[in-house]
């Protein structure tokens, strides 16, 4: 079976992630939350938010629309989502937001 090249080609780019400081904030505390309650969850907790960034970095455009230009991930085994905006050579991460905060937080950042 012959492969057909991709019409889009933006879909196969892998983009830089930028980290707004709110998210890097977000992701830190999540991973000590994680680590103080069980050795080795913060890790855990890390793994599944890199799978998610290498995701976003590759096919950011496979993710749903929230917000006019914000997309969401939803990470895998834990209750969090990534909130991001994808521009034309990079990944804007706006919020690594836990699903039961009010997601008014992370819409003050757009």
């Amino acid at each position: 079976m012959e492969r057909r090249p991709r019409e889009d080609s933006e879909t196969d780019m892998i983009r830089e992630l930028v980290f707004l400081a709110a998210a890097e904030t977000e992701l830190g505390e999540a991973r000590l939350w994680y680590e103080d309650h069980q050795e080795g969850l913060g890790e855990a907790f890390i793994q599944s938010i890199n799978a998610t960034f290498d995701a976003i970095a590759r096919y950011p455009q496979r993710y749903p629309v929230v917000s006019p230009n914000v997309r969401r991930v939803v990470v895998r085994r834990f209750p969090y989502a990534v909130y991001f905006e994808a521009e034309e050579s990079r990944i804007v991460v706006l919020a690594v937001f836990h699903s039961k905060r009010d997601p008014r937080r992370w819409q003050r950042r757009v």
